[in-house]
């Protein structure tokens, strides 16, 4: 039996363990248990002695883990099967969304002041992560990294010193998510820059993002985006709290292979009811929720599937966590443009008619004649800000304002579709 102590803020939660048939198990420790305060790590995994099968606990713990071919590339660098959960958090879990940390028996965190003394990156130290990625995500294999991340894209969690981008030390929290531009499609930093600025202008709560670019030696530029972590807190004396999250599919006990609702993956009305169900303020995240789908709608963000979204627990209770990976995807003609999870039946903004949207507010369980005024004002709001947004974003050096410009167009376009049709559903 190969067991890994899952701790919590310095706490000892329990062990994930893998039999000798490579059977994945979680089981809570005595202690946590007799700490009624002590929370449960998942939705799905609630407080109890008997411990979990690999079919209960496999969404939560392999949903701590990169997927598609970012898992299959770190597997292969790492030297063991993409399909290892324990083996793959014994290699990467030293630091990953949420408050947990991964470590063998007997070994304990270090302490959470540090010191950590991270050393930043020049810019020749950038540019060879920036190329390692592809290859090495979260720079997997690295000496003295353990760090993972969810998604299909490649990534690595930083911490930042007097700005600039540097490795964490062994244990240390990390506080920023490196995004390289993705090679197959063009502008990414500047599209999940824009959408992501353009959410928070219209007044949603989502992650903090900064696009940069980086000269290279032979006068070419390379650029990126650093997405400041909301499971991060910082505190006094430079000391970083790890937040504990999970996303939709953790907490609704789905693997990640299924976050695509036409997979048996979560859908709107699923989504709608895990936050009455576990929510602190169940009332305000449905309609933050209700926010976030029509942004993701307006935006073209047709990859909003159920990892997308989390929750996020913290001292009020768990809410609903900022969005985060907010990206136009339609203006990429090789990715789908039907929503990874439907509005009221429908797959696309053009096949959104006023039957959908009626039948969108009765799955959430929202009155239709609020829906339409809420959403309607929120894409009128949207296609106000959309060009300042994109302006502001142009003025940095290096990032192209024309794709800016275009990307604005787009938004307005769509927000103003969105209108006529919400419109009409009180004719």
């Amino acid at each position: 039996m190969r067991r890994l102590t899952v701790w919590w803020e310095g706490r000892r939660v329990g062990e994930l363990t893998q039999d000798d048939d490579g059977e994945l198990g979680f089981a809570y420790g005595a202690e946590w248990l007799a700490d009624a305060a002590a929370p449960a790590l998942s939705a799905s995994l609630p407080r109890r002695a008997d411990a979990f099968s690999r079919r209960e606990c496999r969404p939560f713990f392999g949903g701590l883990l990169p997927e598609e071919r970012q898992r299959e590339a770190a597997a292969q660098t790492l030297g063991v099967s993409a399909a290892n959960e324990f083996a793959l958090l014994d290699r990467l879990g030293g630091d990953v969304a949420g408050a947990l940390q991964f470590l063998p028996p007997g070994e304990a965190p270090p302490a959470a002041a540090g010191p950590w003394n991270p050393m930043a990156l020049g810019d020749l130290g950038l540019l060879r992560i920036l190329d390692a990625l592809p290859a090495r995500p979260l720079l997997a294999g690295e000496e003295g990294l353990r760090l993972s991340l969810a998604g299909a894209q490649a990534k690595v969690p930083v911490v930042l010193v007097n700005r600039k981008v540097a490795l964490p030390r062994p244990g240390q929290p990390t506080t920023h998510i490196l995004k390289p531009a993705m090679p197959r499609f063009e502008g990414t930093t500047e599209n999940e820059a824009f959408t992501m600025r353009l959410a928070t202008a219209a007044g949603l709560e989502a992650a903090g993002v900064e696009p940069r670019v980086l000269r290279t030696p032979e006068g070419g530029a390379r650029t990126f985006l650093l997405v400041a972590r909301y499971d991060r807190a910082p505190g006094p004396r430079g000391r970083v709290r790890r937040l504990h999250q999970e996303d939709f599919c953790q907490a609704l006990g789905v693997p990640p292979e299924r976050k695509y609702q036409g997979e048996g993956g979560p859908s709107l009305p699923d989504a709608f009811a895990l936050l009455r169900r576990v929510s602190a303020r169940p009332a305000a995240d449905a309609l933050k929720l209700l926010d976030a789908v029509v942004f993701n709608a307006v935006a073209g963000n047709a990859d909003a599937h159920g990892k997308n979204f989390s929750l996020l627990y913290d001292e009020a209770g768990p809410r609903l966590a900022p969005l985060y990976d907010l990206l136009c995807t339609v203006v990429y003609p090789d990715l789908s443009p039907r929503f990874a999870m439907k509005i009221g039946g429908r797959g696309r903004l053009e096949d959104l008619d006023p039957g959908g949207w009626a039948a969108f507010a009765e799955k959430a369980e929202l009155a239709l004649p609020f829906v339409r005024r809420r959403a309607g004002a929120l894409a009128r709001k949207i296609s106000a800000v959309a060009g300042p947004v994109g302006e502001a974003l142009a003025l940095i050096p290096g990032l192209d304002p024309a794709w800016l410009g275009r990307l604005a167009t787009l938004m307005e376009t769509r927000a103003e579709r969105c209108v006529a049709t919400l419109e009409q559903t009180g004719a």
